[in-house]
């Protein structure tokens, strides 16, 4: 019987380990210059791996029971979107239980390492891909900006630092000092060929703060860092509102807004703000496009990703999902995951202005992976009886007390 068992649990694993090495595969393959045919498909074949590897695990009634309720809301937003991100990302969190996360994690990093490198291989030789593009790119002036075969000259320099945070959280307590004044100067001299200002300061913040982590231990351990990262997190969500309200910013024909926060903000972000009221008929983006659970027609790309969200896939998602992070933030505050709370605190920067953890490709999001690491433990799944019933006791304790 224990041998049937962790013959199951094996393959169940290796059917994860599938899904997310095809999850990565299509990511690299977006990066390039190749337009993928047989993506739709890919993704149905992730999804079924992923839930091949739920099959295979034991969960709690209540871990069923969050799943069921979860998979209603993907459901609903694939029946009124026509969207099946949510449904994946419900699947690929829920594989992740009884996975070493971190282990895969690594695999993760030196699969789309290696990836990305074959790319930049393919550039430089003039084997496939592009080297530089000259253009445009929104500051008024014609460029040269290097994008090494990564299709962008920001998708390089995003790519750059989604691997370097991801290596930071996986490395940071091994890595000497000169190794963070390495990893700056990396930033920089990439950032020389790309000029992309967000994914340089990104970058240089993830840095530092992988630094401060590793140096200052008992800052980790302490509440106000992990709070004042709920309240950054809400206040990019409330910005990005501000940002996509159609009635509250009221941008004249020259793109001035009636708000002098988002006059101030659009005078760096290049644009991106003004394309929410004027880059479509619809003023696609904007709030006078949200829904509930939005609609098949909500289907323009724009930069301001946590705008997206809502738009995508509505504001009943939008808020579970605000929610959740939430929920993790506070999970990393248990867990002294102190390199988590930087990654998600520069991502949710990061996020108001791009949009590349809002997409179809989950293998490029890595707060995903942390959401299937403590996925049970931050919805407060796995605890048994007797222990809720302690922590109501004591909650009313405290409430006699008062």
């Amino acid at each position: 019987m224990k041998e049937k068992s962790y013959l199951i649990e094996k393959i169940g694993l290796w059917l994860l380990y599938l899904s997310v090495t095809l999850e990565i595969i299509i990511v690299i393959i977006d990066k390039s210059n190749y337009t993928n045919p047989l993506e739709g498909q890919l993704f149905r074949i992730t999804f079924l791996l992923a839930a091949g590897k739920v099959l295979c695990t034991k969960y709690s009634a209540k871990e069923w029971a969050a799943m069921i309720l979860f998979g209603i809301l993907g459901l609903i937003s694939y029946k009124v979107t026509g969207r099946n991100e949510i449904l994946r990302i419900i699947a690929f969190v829920a594989a992740c239980k009884g996975v070493d996360v971190k282990k895969l994690l690594k695999y993760v990093f030196y699969l789309t390492t290696a990836g990305c490198l074959l790319l930049v291989f393919l550039s430089v030789t003039g084997i496939y891909g592009g080297l530089a593009l000259e253009t445009d790119f929104g500051r008024g002036y014609r460029q040269v900006r290097y994008c090494l075969g990564l299709g962008h000259p920001n998708a390089l320099h995003c790519m750059f630092m989604m691997l370097v945070l991801l290596w930071l959280y996986l490395y940071h307590e091994k890595v000497k000092w000169y190794g963070y004044l390495i990893l700056f100067g990396m930033n920089y001299g990439l950032y020389l060929l790309t000029d992309s200002n967000t994914g340089m300061l990104i970058t240089s913040c993830g840095i530092l703060g992988g630094a401060i982590m590793h140096y200052w231990k008992g800052l980790k351990g302490q509440k106000w860092p992990y709070f004042a990262g709920a309240v950054l997190l809400l206040a990019c969500v409330g910005f990005s509102v501000m940002a996509a309200d159609a009635g509250l910013a009221k941008p004249d024909s020259v793109g001035n807004f009636g708000n002098p926060v988002i006059n101030k903000a659009e005078e760096h972000l290049n644009g991106r703000i003004i394309d929410l009221h004027y880059g479509s008929t619809r003023r696609e983006g904007t709030t006078a496009t949200w829904r509930i659970f939005s609609g098949p027609e909500n289907q323009r790309y724009f930069d301001m990703g946590l705008v997206r969200i809502f738009y995508w896939y509505g504001v009943i998602p939008g808020i579970v999902c605000i929610l959740l992070l939430l929920l993790l933030l506070k999970q990393l505050y248990k867990e002294k995951d102190g390199m988590g709370l930087v990654m998600m605190s520069v991502l949710a920067i990061y996020t108001v202005v791009e949009a590349h953890l809002v997409s179809v490709y989950i293998g490029r999001n890595y707060i995903l992976f942390l959401m299937g690491m403590y996925g049970s433990s931050m919805l407060y799944l796995n605890g048994t009886r007797e222990e809720y019933l302690w922590k109501a006791y004591r909650l009313l304790e405290k409430m006699e007390r008062l």
